[in-house]
């Protein structure tokens, strides 16, 4: 066989092969990290598709993303079908997997800001003050209204419903649903930055320290000392347990406060939109000059 012959078949087998291999489908396949998801779950995807250039997701919640190998944030549980589409140039290929996200152990609340999200847990510990704050939120009641008054280094605070589509030279603070929540002091929930607690008018008028209906604050809080902790303490005659003590130091908080206002809850996640709120530019009655709304909905 001449050389000119053995190049022929050569080059015939190497072009059969690229035929066989443009004509070729995408494979489309990939996985998802283990463990059981509990809302909010961020999830992890692992692309173990073949021979494909470019990729679609469809994550199943009305959210989509041309990542190779993405990472998705479910904010409720239920099952959702999530599709994979491989792309090489006009041919597709499909997988499908159905992801369950299960509701999550603790009772949860989403407060959505322009600012970005924060995640507040309610403790079990206050159950009249998270049953009502529960009932408010699946109401709607916070929808639209403003973190009215912030303070940095102390607290931001919302819940009035005057507060909503409210003029700026309106006085705000003395709004409610109508009714107040018994206190429910507890040793262990202490105002550490995050700290979710009602608001109250003041002893004068309410020596039982009840609660606003819906009015709340979020802890900013300053850096704390060891000796201003031993100064609360031999102030009010009790002791911060170890786990309190450790969580001032490292957090911060308004350790002043404890046991004068109900605490309910604590941001889990977003304490950054916290000291972003509490820097706006306030005007009177320390409320920001551009109204910084809410959101709310329950993670379930």
């Amino acid at each position: 066989m001449s050389i000119h012959s053995i190049g022929l078949r050569v080059s015939a087998v190497i072009m059969a092969g690229f035929l066989i291999q443009s004509c070729s489908k995408p494979i489309a396949a990939f996985s998802v990290q283990e463990g059981t998801q509990h809302a909010p779950a961020n999830v992890k995807f692992h692309n173990e598709s073949q021979k494909a250039k470019s990729y679609e997701w469809d994550f199943g919640d009305g959210k989509m993303t041309k990542d190779t190998s993405p990472e998705h944030r479910y904010t409720a549980s239920g099952n959702y079908i999530v599709t994979l589409k491989a792309i090489s140039g006009s041919k597709k290929n499909e997988s499908k997997q159905v992801i369950q996200v299960q509701a999550p152990h603790d009772c949860l609340v989403q407060i959505e800001t322009s600012f970005g999200n924060m995640t507040i847990q309610l403790y079990d510990a206050t159950p009249q003050h998270r049953d009502n704050f529960i009932k408010l939120v699946e109401e709607g009641y916070y929808n639209d209204l403003l973190f009215h008054r912030v303070i940095s280094g102390f607290m931001i605070q919302g819940g009035d419903p005057m507060s909503r589509n409210s003029n700026p030279a309106v006085g705000l603070g003395g709004g409610g649903p109508g009714y107040e929540v018994p206190a429910e002091f507890v040793d262990t929930l202490i105002h550490v930055k995050g700290a979710l607690a009602a608001a109250r008018t003041g002893d004068g008028v309410n020596p039982e320290k009840k609660s606003s209906g819906s009015q709340f604050y979020i802890v900013d809080g300053k850096p704390v000392t060891e000796a201003q902790l031993d100064q609360y303490e031999a102030s009010k005659n009790f002791h911060y347990s170890q786990e309190n003590r450790a969580d001032y130091i490292k957090y911060g908080g308004t350790p002043f406060l404890d046991r004068e206002y109900t605490i309910f809850g604590r941001v889990v996640e977003g304490l950054d939109v916290i000291d972003k709120i509490a820097a706006q530019k306030t005007g009177r009655a320390d409320r920001p000059e551009k109204d910084v709304k809410m959101k709310m909905k329950v993670i379930k």
